[in-house]
């Protein structure tokens, strides 16, 4: 594709490094920036900008967050004693679209997968297994994982890894297609998962 400028040519490149965005996208959403008042296309890199350098990650549950501990965590009215484990942080904001769930949460950072060199070292399985041998009176687990192969690997394990603590291990019910992927599913479909959720085994 030739570019008139150089400097169009940079930002496309960039852009079209995003997820789902390709090179025509990526030059519509550059050609709509350059057509925009300054004022807009800046407030753009600040909010960018902001993003990169004053994000943070929950110390409790490791989903983001804008301080030391997440809105969620810090919510008196949640309920503490029932943990619900996710794969990344777009799950959390998933369920909470559901208006259905009103424990609290786990981010893994990821699920267990041998072919793209991710073991139970790199997630944030440690920190959970702290959060329910540290007396916090965490009575359920919730594990509410993508049905894939690997969310089924990861599920196994964190059931071997908790099955000795005195917690009641589910999983949300299958009303999620197996292979999919919580961030597509609609929210009448993982709501209903999340309230008929069932013992894990």
């Amino acid at each position: 594709m030739e570019y008139p400028s150089k400097l169009i040519e940079d930002a496309v490149s960039e852009v079209a490094k995003l997820p789902g965005i390709g090179k025509k996208t990526a030059l519509r959403l550059v050609l709509h920036l350059v057509k925009e008042k300054e004022d807009k296309t800046t407030a753009l890199t600040e909010a960018l900008n902001r993003l990169r350098s004053q994000i943070r990650f929950c110390k409790t549950c490791h989903t983001i967050s804008d301080g030391e501990e997440c809105v969620i965590c810090s919510n008196p009215r949640r309920d503490h004693s029932i943990v619900c484990v996710v794969e990344e942080s777009k799950d959390v904001m998933a369920i909470e679209n559901t208006a259905q769930y009103t424990g609290v949460y786990h981010v893994l950072g990821g699920i267990i997968s041998p072919i793209q060199g991710v073991g139970p070292g790199e997630l944030t399985i440690e920190s959970l297994l702290g959060r329910v041998s540290g007396g916090k009176d965490i009575k359920e687990i919730i594990l509410a994982l993508s049905p894939t192969m690997e969310g089924d690997t990861t599920a196994f394990y964190l059931h071997r890894r908790l099955k000795d603590f005195p917690v009641k291990i589910t999983s949300i019910a299958r009303g999620i297609p197996m292979g999919g992927d919580l961030e597509y599913a609609d929210e009448i479909t993982l709501g209903r998962s999340i309230t008929a959720r069932v013992l894990f085994s």
